[in-house]
């Protein structure tokens, strides 16, 4: 099973890099970057109440979500801003630059998370092989960017 995981991260990355340049083809159709985010974000969202429903997924109790703290509800927030800042950049700086610029930022903030143990992730200690690795990361994120 685990390999299976490790082929859908992979197949994730290759998502987001179409997605980048469907959502700005979408902005330059709309000639409007909010509202192709909005459409974006709309047409996921209809899609994931198909899948919700599909898998005869219930809502929680009231009392459930009013207890869970703010901060646990900004992920769509973080989305839409990703999503946006997406559709911005791709077509001033290109999808290339925009994913490895994003892929350095995921695997640092991704390193930070784990080595500390926030926001309930497991405790991974940001060790020498991490580090060599976000080194790395950074060194072809200059190639990519230096053309």
């Amino acid at each position: 099973m685990y390999p299976l995981f490790l082929l859908l991260a992979f197949l994730t990355g290759v998502a987001i890099s179409i997605q980048a340049g469907v959502n700005s083809n979408l902005r330059l159709g709309l000639n409007n970057p909010v509202l192709a985010a909005l459409i974006s974000f709309g047409t996921g969202f209809v899609t994931l109440i198909i899948l919700h429903l599909g898998m005869r997924g219930g809502l929680p109790p009231t009392s459930t979500l009013r207890s869970l703290p703010w901060w646990k509800y900004t992920g769509g927030v973080i989305g839409a801003v990703y999503v946006t800042t997406v559709i911005l950049s791709v077509p001033r700086i290109g999808t290339a630059n925009l994913v490895s610029l994003s892929v350095a930022g995921q695997l640092i903030a991704a390193v930070v998370l784990d080595h500390y143990g926030l926001l309930g992730f497991v405790q991974h200690p940001a060790n020498g092989w991490r580090l060599l690795g976000i080194g790395l990361i950074l060194a072809g994120v200059w190639l990519v960017v230096k053309n």
